[in-house]
């Protein structure tokens, strides 16, 4: 299963029951946490997460909506005597941050801890079923981009062949990239005759907060999922790029362009009692669009 729960999906302010920016991203076995606003631990406890199961957190920028709620989550996590390790990547500068409040609060945590600097574009984690890449957007600080990505073998096993040939599951791995089996005969089956081409893997895609960014297309070329910030409706878009957000047809048009298969929208300003144009407004240009609403996943397909 791949999909995303939005945990908050306002912008700076909290307001009518929304929340500042968090995400979990469930991959499978995977569990990860996109940005911590404010009240992201009541709200991963609101819907029932477990919060031992998030082993890496994504911290896009050091503006407080994205990343105030997260010394209360590690020390809730300390407090719960997590053993499992946590891994936090974000600004170089988040690091200093959360020493001096463990330091001022004498706390000790009882779980490895790893702080990992994002410092360039590229491959940040390389798991053995889901790899990590972050990107650069454009905003008032230095401000970062995610990307999960499935990992998958080019072929699937045809069971009910390998079966009826009595093929030792020992050698599936090899048979799922591409290999030919060989029986103790010497005789070749081939690959083709034992697998079927699997499905493409699945991507997931975080474009933190920016000003409308056409480059921004290519670093999400493709995914299946693009989640782009929508903080102002189409009339505001000098207010937008005055304060480097992004409206509602501009993070349509970075889907279209970036030929994503699906928009969710979120951040919204906490100007707007109800969010239902923004639907309206980013469907005029990418018409497969989603709102981020609390408590509601989405499967990443």
């Amino acid at each position: 299963m791949f999909g995303v729960t939005i945990l908050g999906n306002n912008s700076a302010l909290p307001a009518y029951d929304r929340h500042p920016t968090a995400q979990l991203v469930t991959l499978n076995d995977q569990q990860f946490l996109i940005d911590c606003g404010e009240g992201t631990q009541m709200q991963i406890a609101r819907y029932k997460i477990r919060r031992s199961k998030i082993n890496h957190i994504f911290i896009s920028h050091l503006h407080g909506d994205h990343y105030f709620g997260l010394m209360g989550l590690i020390t809730s996590m300390g407090l719960l005597s997590r053993e499992s390790e946590l891994n936090v990547y974000g600004p170089s500068p988040l690091l200093d941050i959360l020493k001096l409040q463990l330091k001022v609060a004498d706390t000790r945590l009882p779980f490895p801890f790893h702080f990992y600097p994002l410092e360039k574009e590229g491959l940040i984690v390389d798991g053995k079923k889901f790899t990590v890449e972050t990107f650069k957007t454009q905003h008032r600080i230095e401000c970062w981009g995610f990307i999960i990505r499935e990992k998958k073998s080019p072929r699937k096993i045809d069971k009910e062949k390998t079966l009826s040939l009595n093929i030792p599951a020992a050698y599936y791995e090899r048979l799922k990239n591409g290999d030919d089996y060989e029986t103790k005969e010497g005789n070749i089956i081939k690959n083709e005759d034992l697998t079927i081409p699997n499905t493409p893997p699945l991507s997931y895609a975080f474009c933190a907060d920016t000003i409308y960014d056409e480059s921004l297309a290519n670093k999400v070329k493709n995914v299946s999922m693009l989640y782009h910030e929508t903080t102002y409706l189409k009339d505001l878009h000098e207010r937008a790029a005055d304060r480097f957000h992004s409206t509602t047809i501009q993070a349509a048009a970075i889907a279209q362009k970036a030929n994503a298969k699906k928009l969710l929208i979120g951040h919204f300003s906490s100007k707007y009692e109800s969010i239902d144009a923004f639907l309206a407004e980013a469907k005029e240009v990418f018409d497969n669009t989603d709102i981020a609403v609390e408590g509601v996943t989405y499967r990443v397909q």
